[in-house]
């Protein structure tokens, strides 16, 4: 079965607008953040939060033993949504796979800049070594911006991988 989506790297040379818009809104705090949604056992949905980790190549999530990342074992399909802002309606979401790495190298860095992002957090390294590694492939993508709260006319980017 071929691979859906695309890294996003791929995502930022096709519309590198709408990957900096997206950027913008998760990492809005200075680290990333965002909701995941993923399918229950029983194909209900799931929401949680998350700190994705977005790099030049690509959209990460390093999660803890919890439901949703043994949501994403059986069924890797998510969605993850930026969290709301401020002073509009501005929001971000992308839809696509969440597929585990099992590369050392790449886990490293991926933990080494989830520590940069976040200097002052003190955390055991047992419960970093106990984390799964998820690389994000992207099938759609939705950028709402609007003129504050209650805009009556938002307006909605979309982009849709030619992998999809």
């Amino acid at each position: 079965m071929a691979q859906r989506g695309v890294p996003w790297a791929a995502f930022v040379d096709e519309r590198p607008d709408l990957a900096q818009a997206g950027r913008d809104l998760l990492y809005q705090f200075g680290v990333g953040l965002g909701f995941l949604a993923t399918v229950r056992r029983d194909g209900g949905p799931r929401v949680h939060p998350v700190c994705p980790i977005l790099d030049q190549d690509q959209l990460y999530l390093l999660l803890i033993p919890s439901p949703k990342r043994d949501d994403l074992l059986r069924d890797k399909r998510f969605a993850l949504h930026s969290f709301p802002t401020d002073d509009n309606e501005d929001a971000f979401s992308v839809t696509g796979t969440a597929e585990p790495v099992d590369d050392p190298a790449a886990r490293g860095a991926v933990i080494a800049r989830f520590l940069e992002e976040r200097p002052t957090l003190r955390i055991d390294r047992d419960d970093l070594d106990a984390q799964l590694l998820f690389a994000c492939r992207l099938d759609r993508c939705l950028l709402t911006r609007t003129d504050g709260h209650g805009d009556p006319r938002p307006r909605h980017e979309t982009w849709r991988s030619s992998g999809v």
